[in-house]
């Protein structure tokens, strides 16, 4: 980085609000915040935060992406890593290469841990299945959740827990629950909301905040099929190799490197079961 680069980039970060602004940036990582969250959490109004926004995004240490009629922002780390270089490498060698170090975990750690919360009505067979798919094929970089917007009262089809025993999935910590707990202040903060059925019985999705990417991935609801034994296992069995196809081609995603529309499309895309295929 020149020293006139720098210099521009400091200039920018030469004001209280926009220090606050680059840090709860920071706390919010790779998913960012909504334009209209981060004037609520600094107490800011819209005029004036679009005004230290601007700024920021012209020193190049924040960027912008649209989602429906938001503006989704969020830190740009590799260049805010070059800035902070700039000042310890002609003096300070090791203290350099630590930064780099500590800087790498920090954005691998922030991009390598997303909230996924899977939807279906009941929350008995799909949901579930999602939920203990994700959590095996990528332990540590996905924390995976599942509920219903009318979770069954008797808990997970007993035939679901089975085939996923069977397939060498922990059921031990699987049940049905309300989407209700992950609303509200205290609940944790989504990156992706999964739907798995055509409707939710006519139920509006709640809203999980401006920062959460949704998609849906209609599938067949299990608890509906009334047919034999054998067809049954067979429903359970595709119902399971399509949510596998699924959830390895978005294990697979580069995402800490796609910005939001990138991914919306993705996330999209995956609904096409023959766009998995391929």
């Amino acid at each position: 980085m020149e020293s006139d680069d720098a210099a521009f980039a400091f200039a920018a970060l030469g004001q209280a609000t926009r220090l606050d602004l680059l840090r709860a940036l920071l706390n919010a990582g790779p998913s960012g915040l909504a334009a209209g969250d981060i004037a609520t959490r600094l107490g800011v109004p819209s005029s004036t935060l679009s005004f230290h926004l601007r700024a920021l995004d012209q020193a190049g240490l924040i960027a912008a992406t649209r989602q429906g009629r938001s503006l989704i922002y969020a830190v740009q780390f590799a260049r805010l890593r070059a800035l902070l270089a700039f000042l310890v490498e002609a003096c300070c060698g090791d203290l350099g290469s630590m930064l780099d170090t500590i800087t790498q975990q920090y954005t691998s750690m922030r991009a390598g841990t997303f909230n996924v919360l899977f939807l279906c009505t009941h929350n008995s067979a799909r949901s579930i299945m999602a939920e203990a798919l994700l959590t095996k094929l990528a332990p540590g970089r996905f924390a995976a959740q599942s509920a219903g917007s009318d979770p069954s009262a008797s808990g997970p089809i007993p035939e679901v827990l089975a085939l996923l025993k069977t397939l060498g999935h922990d059921v031990s910590e699987l049940r049905s629950k309300s989407w209700s707990e992950f609303t509200g202040p205290s609940a944790p903060q989504m990156d992706f909301v999964i739907t798995l059925c055509d409707t939710l019985d006519g139920q509006a999705c709640p809203d999980f905040g401006a920062t959460t990417i949704t998609g849906a991935w209609p599938l067949p609801d299990p608890s509906k099929f009334s047919g034999s034994l054998a067809e049954r296992a067979t429903l359970l069995n595709e119902v399971y190799a399509g949510l596998r196809r699924r959830l390895e081609a978005f294990t697979a995603l580069p995402i800490a490197s796609l910005d939001r529309m990138a991914l919306q499309f993705r996330l999209d895309e995956l609904a096409d079961p023959h766009a998995v295929a391929r």
